[in-house]
């Protein structure tokens, strides 16, 4: 952390206190902080004031950052950046949602990756990646010790990562044209043996193709001079004589290969196992195949530019069959790696350095310095789900960026005692980095990126050095190990008195998905946990690694699917690790978005978890781009003891019970179509009677119609003369008679009634037993008692609106998010989460609020009755009357706990809540 920096934001946000109105002060504002906080030396080239927007009238956007992609709405003084403001046209936004309705106005290109409000008081960031979550919120008067959260304003290193990406995805590109066009050439592509040698063939020549443009052949375009000189028929030995040659030192060539061939013999020694044996097939080339290696990969494109820690994931799955078959080339984005790095060991060893570098004795600064650079050569890595090596990649590549860093803070400061080998330079290799994954093909690919990876940083170093180090040869580690994670002994790999740091993505498996080995390897992690079959296929890494670590001062920390801190998981696998492996949370992230393809970006709902056996003293807790320094972190990720939501059958006292909807088990002949049902009653006017509305989640939310015949308590000459109705009751029967259920083989003899009935007999408030996690609030609603609930709903009976008003609230659905359970991203409602919820203990006045702004909540939907709950409730198209009209009931219902002015997050209302369950489960 710069003293420099701390000193200028200290100044900046003195200068600034008290002060600030929204048209005279805003642009020297801005200018101010980021010339003197942020040393942006051209700001009036930098940001942009006043872009003329047009909506339904000429707006101006106070401030925009081309550059990082930001995009800012100032407020003044005073202003709540909360409260929505009156617009010219009768609507009422808050400076966010204004700020997004400029964005719709926006060219593509300048649509911003952040949005902050502000209100000289405070800075609102939000994360356009995430634009549904909470701001991440920065004062002025923390400034001086915050600054370093608004660095995003002047960042520019996403550009530069985003070169990386898209070189990398060309480069995979290319790999797979050749891949493509090699594998028409075998006898047999198909064969295991024959896909190995592809293989091989492609990592070989992605080396070549690297070592020629990085420079480590020698002269650029070396391996395309060689190559040139075959016709397309000799290319194919030309380049077993070049593998050959590669893998043979200098003193084992044959001696006159110079003279006989002296393009040849200039390629250095490669080593490192990379053309090792001649056991790969390589099939003729064609005319095609010449033009893409000597063309298109060689001469039109510059490898040495590539990320590894991308390129990596991109190549192993560019050769997958899978993800070809898939079309998507999968890769997890260094931005996500850094989130399990950083606050797992990376963040504190810049603070190290950053410490060290403002020492003013310049000899007790070197020593610190080369014992800082001789900490970091000893640490060792273990990623036990490597898969290509992205995790060890970037975590290699940020390792020795601080190397680098310490070595030109030492060279700056003297140059007595420089070694003459590189090796006395550079203390970080790709030794100290161990990995296991099952898959042969990943294994490979993982070696070749770090040893890219290894290339690119040396290239680095000499620049601080301004000398030349030798790449070649390749050191041979044999760290990447391939094998099931889950049947290893991890002790094997890295003793763990060595290890200091485990992290990684295991495979995201839920239960419905798993092999019949992959369960096997759960029964085997989990041997004598009956419940442990529950989990996600990633709790068994877990369970692997809480064992891994006992005694140790090892700590871990892994992406995983959220699931696995929700619902009925939480119970099983937390309360094992707390109870019997002595695991502490360290750090977490709550929900958030993993995107983990480039093509096709599959949203995965994750978390991070970061855990060792002895605890941090301040836990840090991530959420919606917010970092927050608390004491505890529990199973469900919140700042709370270690409560466990436990399965409960019953509501608390006073409350309507909730229970499923009706559930048919019919083979589909009860349910009706609208042209089914008018058909039937056009023929069979007299049946229409006995035909209801239908409604189950997708209905209710998208406003769609079906209908069932509802026979409860109808006598049977009101439909036995209507051979329609008796041919489906026919079907009722069959689909009964055939199932394997016995209960339900007994109800073959009732094919007129629902197997499960539990229709109201009053109207009743409905929850959709599955709905979009992108939505803020589950749409919930009264429903009328002669429409009949499907069991894909939830019911209550005798429910009133304070009931309605609280269930629908913020507070609510924080509960919900936490403890309930997931099919696919989307929440799973559940008797349990209603059970369980702690209720408030409203004042008389307290509830009659909470009774009007949930009916102005159905107010608001009235206004709107062409609209399904799908439109109404898309974050986006929200009217702003109903917006409006939750906001009010979520203030009310906060009001009522007690917690309105005191909490500002989502996990902060769920800590308080799950207090308020323990009292109650002690009670």
């Amino acid at each position: 952390m710069s003293n420099s920096q701390e000193r200028a934001a200290k100044a900046f946000a003195e200068r600034w206190k008290n002060k600030g109105y929204e048209k005279g002060q805003s642009q020297p504002f801005w200018m101010t902080l980021l010339t003197d906080v942020f040393g942006v030396s051209n700001v009036a080239d930098f940001i942009e004031f006043e872009d003329q927007v047009h909506i339904d009238h000429t707006s101006f956007i106070d401030g925009y950052i081309p550059s990082t992609k930001v995009l800012i709405e100032q407020k003044s003084l005073g202003k709540d950046l909360n409260t929505p403001i009156p617009q010219s046209n009768g609507a009422r936004l808050t400076p966010f949602q204004q700020a997004k309705k400029y964005i719709t106005e926006l060219p593509l290109s300048r649509h911003p990756r952040w949005v902050v409000t502000c209100n000289f008081a405070e800075f609102y960031v939000y994360d356009m990646e995430r634009p549904h979550g909470e701001p991440e919120i920065i004062k002025l008067a923390d400034l001086e010790r915050e600054y370093y959260r608004l660095q995003f304003l002047v960042d520019t290193t996403s550009e530069h990562i985003q070169r990386e990406m898209e070189i990398s995805f060309k480069a995979g590109e290319i790999v797979g044209l050749l891949y493509d066009a090699f594998s028409k050439q075998y006898h047999n592509p198909e064969d295991p043996e024959t896909l190995k040698s592809l293989n091989k063939l492609c990592v070989r020549l992605v080396f070549c193709l690297y070592a020629e443009d990085a420079g480590l052949f020698g002269s650029r375009l070396m391996f395309h001079d060689y190559m040139t000189q075959f016709s397309t028929r000799d290319m194919r030995m030309g380049l077993v004589k070049l593998f050959r040659v590669l893998n043979q030192r200098p003193e084992e060539r044959d001696i006159y290969l110079a003279q006989d061939d002296p393009l040849l013999a200039a390629f250095p020694y490669v080593n490192g196992g990379l053309f090792s044996g001649d056991d790969i097939e390589i099939p003729p080339f064609t005319n095609e195949i010449r033009d893409l290696l000597l063309t298109k990969a060689s001469a039109d494109f510059d490898w040495s530019e590539i990320s590894p820690t991308i390129f990596g994931a991109v190549f192993e799955s560019t050769l997958n069959p899978e993800t070809r078959r898939s079309g998507g080339m999968h890769y997890t984005s260094i931005e996500n790696i850094h989130k399990v790095i950083d606050p797992l060991f990376l963040d504190d060893l810049k603070a190290e350095l950053a410490e060290i570098k403002e020492i003013a004795i310049v000899r007790t600064r070197n020593q610190r310095l080369k014992a800082f650079q001789e900490k970091l050569g000893k640490l060792k890595f273990l990623d036990p789900a490597a898969g290509s090596g992205n995790f060890l990649t970037e975590t290699y590549l940020s390792l020795r960026k601080l190397e680098n860093e310490t070595i030109k803070a030492w060279m700056t400061n003297t140059m007595v005692g420089l070694g003459t080998e590189e090796t006395e330079y550079i203390k970080v290799s790709i030794g100290q980095f161990y990995g296991i994954e099952i898959n042969d093909f990943a294994v490979t690919v993982a070696k070749t990126a770090l040893w890219i990876a290894e290339s690119q940083m040396l290239k680095q170093t000499e620049k601080i050095l301004q000398m030349d180090l030798e790449f070649l040869p390749l050191k041979s580690y044999a760290n990447i190990v391939e094998g099931n994670a889950l049947r290893l002994d991890w002790g094997n790999i890295v003793p763990k008195r060595e290890c200091d740091f485990i992290m990684g993505n295991p495979p995201f498996v839920g239960l419905s998905l798993r092999s019949n080995s992959q369960q096997e390897d759960m029964d085997t992690v989990f041997e004598g946990n009956d419940r442990a079959g529950r989990l996600d296929y990633v709790a068994a890494w877990y369970k692997q690694a809480a064992k891994y670590i006992a005694n140790t001062n090892i700590e871990v920390a892994f992406v995983s699917t959220n699931s696995i801190c929700q619902g009925e998981q939480v119970p099983i696998l937390w309360n094992d690790l707390f109870s019997n492996h002595s695991v502490v949370i360290n750090f977490a992230y709550r929900t958030f978005v993993w995107n983990s393809e480039a093509k096709d970006k599959a949203a995965v709902h994750c978390v991070i978890v970061g855990f060792s056996t002895k605890g941090r003293k301040n836990k840090l807790l991530f959420e919606n781009g917010q970092k927050k320094v608390i004491d505890k972190i529990n199973g469900y990720l919140v700042n709370a003891d270690n409560v466990f939501i436990q399965l409960r059958g019953k509501p608390q006292s006073g409350l309507p019970k909730l229970v499923q909807g009706n559930k048919p088990w019919d083979g589909g002949f009860l349910i009706l179509s609208e042209d089914e049902k008018q058909s039937l009653v056009a023929e069979y006017p007299s049946a229409d009677h006995l035909i209801k509305k239908y409604i189950g989640s997708y209905e209710f939310i998208n406003n769609k119609v079906r209908y069932c015949l509802w026979l409860k308590g109808v006598s049977p000459n009101e439909y036995r003369n209507i051979p329609e109705i008796m041919q489906r009751l026919n079907g009722v029967a069959e689909t009964r008679r055939n199932t394997k259920t016995v209960a339900v083989q007994m109800q073959a003899e009732t094919p007129m009634l629902f197997s499960q009935i539990r229709q109201p007999e009053d109207d009743y408030i409905l929850i959709p037993e599955t709905s979009s996690s992108s939505r803020k609030y589950i749409p919930i609603g009264f429903m009328s008692k002669d429409v009949i609930a499907s069991n894909s709903t939830l019911v209550a009976t005798n429910a009133s609106l304070y009931l309605f008003g609280v269930l629908t609230s913020n507070v609510h659905m924080a509960w919900m998010r936490t403890v309930c359970g997931r099919l696919k991203s989307d929440y799973r409602y559940s008797p349990s989460i209603y059970n369980n919820f702690p209720w408030p203990t409203p004042t008389e006045a307290q509830r009659l609020k909470i009774e009007q702004t949930a009916q102005g909540i159905l107010n608001a939907r009235a206004l709107y009755p062409d609209c399904s709950l799908a439109d109404l409730y898309d974050d986006l198209a929200m009217p702003p009357e109903l917006r409006t009209a939750h906001q009010r009931n979520d203030r009310a219902v906060m009001e009522a706990y007690g917690f309105w002015g005191k909490l500002n997050s989502e996990s902060a209302c769920v800590a308080e809540l799950m207090k308020m369950y323990q009292k109650m489960i002690e009670q």
